[in-house]
């Protein structure tokens, strides 16, 4: 039941990944995204920056992973770096490490990092995910945490600089899936939903990331997603399909030039569902 904590900081590399329009844009229509520049193909919604890491990602997680626990798993954190955007004709080499492994008496974090470069060898986007294995406490712990990117008390007493209400239509799973490639059968089998303790079929956690990175766009970057340089979220209760959420944005202050903003996403029944959101933007 312990987690390899000798095995922290081994990279090791993905396959390439070309990127070709159509799969961009297939991925903003999944993601009910309305950003012309994602919905024609010009650049890549920011989120789809998960499609071409996710196996290579999920693959370090589990490399330290004891496979009896892999079943109990959620993810509990995504954290992206924007440092240059995906645009049709890149081809993408990714390459991703365990940085840490955390004991807790509820559970166990481990944190993986990947890079993605270009063709030219720049670097393109870097993330952090966070993974949690529920009721897991054995063993030791080692390594680095994930970057903070806590929503303090005193930024959400402030006025809301924005608030965006969306709605997940009742098919956003399969959609989301097909245009992802993430299959998990909690988003697509009701049975097998609820046979892990779910209410039934949820939002992938990363689909609900994407709705909150459009709502970003168009509120804080005047629609250009060029401008966002970060994007980080903690995910604590799941969204389910037909649900409307609601997104509110308070700014945070300012940071290498840029402005950094906390937000948080609540359910329909006033729940949060994406809490310690944070937005940096570029001027």
């Amino acid at each position: 039941m312990e987690f390899a904590v000798e095995k922290l900081g081994e990279w090791t590399e993905g396959p390439e990944f070309a990127v070709e329009a159509e799969r961009t844009k297939a991925y903003a229509a999944a993601t009910n995204d309305p950003t012309p520049a994602h919905r024609d193909g010009e650049i890549a919604p920011p989120v789809f920056a998960v499609v071409p890491i996710w196996d290579t990602m999920a693959g370090a997680m589990a490399g330290v992973t004891p496979p009896e626990v892999l079943l109990l798993v959620v993810h509990g954190e995504q954290d992206m770096r924007f440092h240059k955007p995906i645009t049709p004709g890149m081809v993408l080499k990714s390459s991703a490490a365990p940085l840490g492994i955390h004991v807790k008496p509820n559970g166990t974090t481990v944190v993986v990092k990947v890079e993605s470069r270009d063709q030219t060898g720049d670097l393109v986007v870097e993330q952090y995910m966070t993974s949690f294995f529920r009721g897991v406490n054995e063993g030791d712990s080692g390594g680095e945490e994930a970057p903070a990117h806590k929503l303090d008390a005193a930024t959400k007493s402030s006025d809301p600089v924005a608030t965006v209400h969306q709605k997940l239509d009742t098919d956003q799973t399969y959609r989301y899936a097909e245009a992802s490639g993430d299959n998990m059968p909690i988003h697509l089998d009701e049975e097998v939903a609820k046979q892990v303790g779910l209410p039934g079929i949820i939002i992938h956690g990363l689909c609900t990331m994407a709705f909150t990175s459009w709502a970003a766009v168009g509120e804080l970057c005047g629609g250009d997603s060029t401008r966002l340089r970060r994007l980080a979220v903690r995910f604590s209760r799941p969204v389910l399909p037909g649900q409307e959420i609601t997104t509110t944005f308070w700014k945070a202050g300012t940071e290498d030039g840029a402005t950094v903003y906390g937000f948080e996403t609540r359910n329909d029944d006033g729940d949060v569902v994406i809490k310690d959101g944070l937005a940096t933007v570029a001027g």
